[in-house]
């Protein structure tokens, strides 16, 4: 079979089905060889999903061509619906597109979530038969861990984060097809770690799209994975995400317990990890919320002690603390507990580091609250106008949500020309972020 034949065959559903028909296989024949659901190649043949490379390899041999055939088929676009000269062509509704894939992410998190949940007990009586059955090996487990790598990678890249969901959906949809088969207990325990990875990766983007509902969702069944993982410092990440969101509303006490646990996770953890550090500087948020200076400097204090770690002390992915954030983190703690003279200096040298958009619209409010206490109005809208321009090009919910906590602050410079101007656009951004 050469590419050659492949492209002429026509769209991506038919050129894979002609191909697996060609090779004696029904979807249902073909699901078996791979150890998968037929639902899964069904998905693969209307163009829905694109197999990971986890399924790559044994797709290729059991349809007789090599990966880079097996590229050409997947990579056909569809033939376009022909319409009508006359008919009018409406433009997809994106608004909707996003709540249809969310309402079929939850679905999934409900499926998965349920997976998790089955008694390891059950698993370890089917070891002998997942054994034996050809299902998820160790280099499949490392194909899913090195793919969940690289989402992480291209969610720290991409500007817009909610790009990345549809990423994850698929590759949540694998992992479930995988936990659904016989799995020796050994393999289940990694699925359950790479659960909570992408788990903690949907928070992320839901958190970043002001859903907090919905990532307070995912960061609670990835705690329940990490937990059935046994992985302390994965579970301690899943909590410290979900405390966030408290600090995030302003609801300090609530994210008080949720720390203090991730902290006694993290103490049982892999001590060249940064877990405890990154747990220590969110507390220091939580106390300098409080209004107590003493136990928040004292927390960030141990944050700083991630410096004296050696080696890799991070994985890039579901923990990514290496210190390099410990300046805006003293000036958004040092902002909140009205230290402004420690805050500008601290945030100053932050913005002497490299930032990325978010990051960087966080100091930069930061530094916009600090010119509302010195009632200076130019501060403020040089700042904030900064902060605007990020949050129109990103569309973070973060980075609008700062701004949003930015507004009641600016009232008594309302007399202000440009604060006035600066207040109608943070409403206006506010509103059209809601719709």
């Amino acid at each position: 079979m050469t590419s050659g034949a492949v492209v002429m065959m026509g769209d991506r559903r038919l050129a894979f089905v002609a191909r697996r028909r060609a090779m004696g296989h029904t979807q249902e024949t073909l699901a078996t060889e791979l150890k998968i659901e037929s639902s899964t190649v069904s998905r693969w043949e209307r163009g829905e999903v694109t197999p990971s490379p986890v399924h790559r390899t044994r797709i290729a041999k059991a349809l007789g061509v090599t990966l880079s055939e097996l590229g050409t088929l997947l990579e056909q676009a569809p033939a376009p619906e022909r319409r009508p000269a006359t008919a009018a062509v409406v433009p997809p509704d994106l608004a909707e597109a996003d709540d249809m894939n969310r309402r079929d992410l939850l679905r999934l998190f409900s499926a998965t979530g349920a997976l998790l949940a089955l008694p390891e007990a059950v698993d370890a009586d089917r070891a002998v038969a997942a054994a034996s059955s050809g299902a998820l090996d160790a280099e499949g487990e490392e194909e899913f861990a090195a793919f969940a790598g690289q989402l992480w990678r291209v969610y720290g890249m991409a500007s817009n984060k909610r790009q990345v969901l549809p990423l994850v959906r698929t590759q949540l949809d694998l992992l479930t097809d995988a936990l659904r088969q016989s799995q020796t207990p050994a393999i289940r325990q990694r699925l359950c770690q790479l659960a909570a990875d992408l788990f903690q990766l949907a928070g992320e983007i839901y958190f970043d799209g002001d859903r907090y509902t919905d990532a307070a969702h995912c960061y609670s069944l990835a705690a329940a994975a990490s937990k059935e993982a046994g992985a302390p410092d994965l579970w301690a990440c899943a909590l410290t995400r979900h405390a966030f969101i408290a600090v995030y509303e302003h609801q300090y006490g609530e994210a008080g317990p949720l720390l203090d646990l991730a902290a006694a996770l993290a103490s049982r953890g892999d001590t060249d990890l940064s877990t405890r550090h990154w747990v220590a500087a969110v507390q220091a948020e939580t106390f300098a919320g409080l209004g107590d200076l003493a136990a928040c400097q004292r927390a960030l204090d141990t944050a700083a002690e991630v410096q004296h770690l050696k080696g890799h002390v991070h994985n890039g992915g579901w923990l990514r603390f290496d210190g390099s954030r410990l300046a805006e983190e003293r000036g958004t703690c040092f902002v909140t507990l009205g230290r402004l003279d420690l805050a500008e200096a601290a945030l100053t040298d932050a913005l002497n580091g490299a930032l990325t958009a978010r990051r960087k619209a966080g100091v930069l409010t930061d530094l916009a609250m600090i010119g509302v206490h010195r009632a200076d109005p130019e501060q403020v809208a040089t700042y904030a106008d900064t902060v605007l321009a990020t949050a129109r090009k990103t569309g973070s919910g973060v980075v609008a949500r700062k701004l949003r906590d930015l507004q009641p602050h600016l009232v008594p410079m309302l007399a202000d020309k440009n604060i006035q101007r600066l207040d109608a656009e943070i409403t206006d951004l506010v509103r059209g972020h809601v719709a």
